[in-house]
């Protein structure tokens, strides 16, 4: 999961760090999962998982080809973090083979880290054997190297040394041991990540701690701790992550919350990293539609507008819980499917296994009475959501300029969101391009965006109306959405309508200009 330049309202610096008062450490304990254990939601989701990685892998390379939507951004033709993922879990199907097959794995991603440690890169991996190792000219994050592969890939080599220590050999332990430690010395080395980058945070924490714990440094586990109290003191501020709302990388805050709740290595990071977890999952609950099957709107970072049409690292946790049918994903997973190697994570979710309040699960699998979610995600903006009878909308209000790029279009910044039910059951969507500084917000009338750009840009979809039905449907007053005529109040001087895509994509752009403001009138569906 590639990562894009995030809004300076997250990089707020590193906190004071607190003073850390130790009890004893104590070793992480295995979940000892088998395929036996698991619920059957989360069994059928594990076997859909290696199914597409088994059909996805080259025995000759001995990793995971990328699929036709890969989800990354590297250059090549095979996975080096997915292929990790694989081997995890066919350390846990172990059937005939698969102990060897993941040793050869493990040995072929262990070739991929850079171990030069005068480098700024030191401690990561290539994300396929053919991309280009960085050089000072070309060290770019995330376009020559991504750094976030350190954790991606530790995380993974430190569940797979507390899980099935005993299913590969001794040798191959102390390399992925070794590994581990270049990954948190090359990400303290690169002085680049702060709390607030709260995915990545989250599982710097948890190996840290593990590494710290293994090695017995009384040092680096006063620095670890510290750090892991950082991210909850910053989490406490509203009870949110600054990364607010992602479909993707919420899924990934649970992983690295899901790891310190199991293995941390003192009661107390466990005790917070649960809390912290729950309250998550209680906001995506909040957030949540069953009749739509997606999390509303808006999103600070998301890659897509319909979580049943591409996979989710959030939309995979949910299957751990739910039946297929009524699941935020893709009915059909295959090698096809969009973001396929989201769904290759899947082996690390049921391993540790799903901890959600009852409530919070009530409200994913029943639907609840309209109702407005409110949440101050930091002392400058505030999200708001409706989460009506198949229709949700949300809007942000974010007063901050963002200096990255105020007018960024490719954006995974979504401030505001529109997803309904058509009247054939395929969901339409309405998102409006990233715009800064924003003040969108929602409330049971509809959306109220106001915007100092003078540009409004939406993108539309309309699933069953061609281009020619599209142009009829949208006008400068009203669109006519299909089973949501919505009325647009607005001061805009002018507006266009024009295709986007491939004409079979059935999404179009609308534009708004010389505007301040604009009120979308969204009815109550029956």
């Amino acid at each position: 999961m590639p990562c894009i330049q995030l809004r300076n309202t997250l990089f707020i610096g590193l906190l004071a760090l607190p003073t850390v008062a130790f009890t004893a450490a104590a070793a992480p304990t295995p979940r000892h999962t088998t395929l036996t254990t698991l619920s059957s939601n989360a069994r059928e989701l594990f076997t859909d998982s290696i199914r597409t990685a088994d059909a996805s892998f080259d025995p000759t390379v001995h990793l995971l080809r990328k699929p036709r939507d890969p989800h990354g951004n590297a250059v090549g033709t095979y996975m080096v973090r997915e292929s990790s993922w694989f081997a995890l879990g066919l350390l846990l199907r172990d059937a005939v083979g698969d102990r060897a097959q993941a040793a050869t794995i493990l040995d072929t991603v262990l070739a991929q880290q850079y171990t030069d440690p005068t480098k700024k890169w030191f401690g990561s991996f290539k994300r396929s054997p053919e991309e280009p190792t960085p050089t000072p000219t070309n060290q770019t994050h995330y376009e020559a190297y991504d750094p976030n592969w350190r954790v991606f890939i530790g995380t993974t080599f430190e569940m797979i040394l507390i899980e099935f220590p005993d299913r590969i050999p001794a040798p191959l332990a102390t390399r992925l041991y070794q590994a581990i430690d270049n990954a948190i010395a090359g990400e303290a080395n690169e002085h680049r990540l702060t709390p607030a980058y709260s995915n990545i945070a989250l599982m710097y924490g948890a190996l840290w701690d593990f590494t710290a714990n293994h090695s017995h440094d009384v040092a680096q586990r006063t620095q670890s701790a510290q750090w892991n109290e950082s991210v909850y003191t910053l989490f406490k501020t509203h009870n949110t992550f600054n990364e607010y709302n992602s479909p993707t990388y919420y899924g990934v805050d649970l992983y690295g919350l899901a790891l310190l709740r199991d293995y941390a290595s003192t009661s107390r990071l466990r005790s917070i990293a649960s809390e912290m977890e729950s309250t998550l999952w209680s906001d995506i609950a909040d957030f949540y539609s069953p009749d739509l099957r997606n999390i509303s709107g808006p999103y600070d970072r998301s890659y897509g507008m319909d979580m049943q049409s591409y996979v989710t690292v959030t939309g995979v946790w949910i299957r751990t819980l739910l039946p297929a049918a009524q699941a935020p994903l893709p009915i059909t997973l295959d090698l096809q499917s969009q973001h396929l190697g989201d769904l290759w994570f899947a082996s690390q979710f049921v391993i540790l296994g799903t901890r959600i309040p009852p409530v919070a699960l009530n409200k994913l699998k029943h639907p609840a009475a309209p109702h407005l979610v409110r949440r101050t995600i930091d002392a400058k903006r505030t999200a708001t959501a409706w989460i009506g009878s198949n229709v949700i909308y949300g809007g942000e209000s974010n007063p901050i300029p963002d200096t990255s790029g105020a007018t960024n279009k490719t954006s995974q910044f979504h401030p505001a969101t529109l997803q309904w039910k058509t009247p054939t059951g395929a969901i339409g969507w309405v998102r409006l391009l990233h715009i800064s500084p924003i003040d969108a917000s929602a409330d049971p009338q509809g959306l109220t965006i106001r915007t100092s750009r003078n540009e409004l840009e939406f993108l539309i979809h309309l699933p069953g109306l061609d281009a020619a039905a599209a142009r009829k449907a949208i006008t400068q007053a009203r669109w006519s959405l299909p089973g949501l005529p919505t009325p647009v109040e607005t001061d805009a001087k002018s507006f266009q309508i024009k295709s986007v895509g491939l004409p079979e994509d059935q999404t179009y752009s609308v534009i708004y200009t010389s505007v301040t403001q604009l009120h979308l009138a969204i009815p109550p569906r029956p």
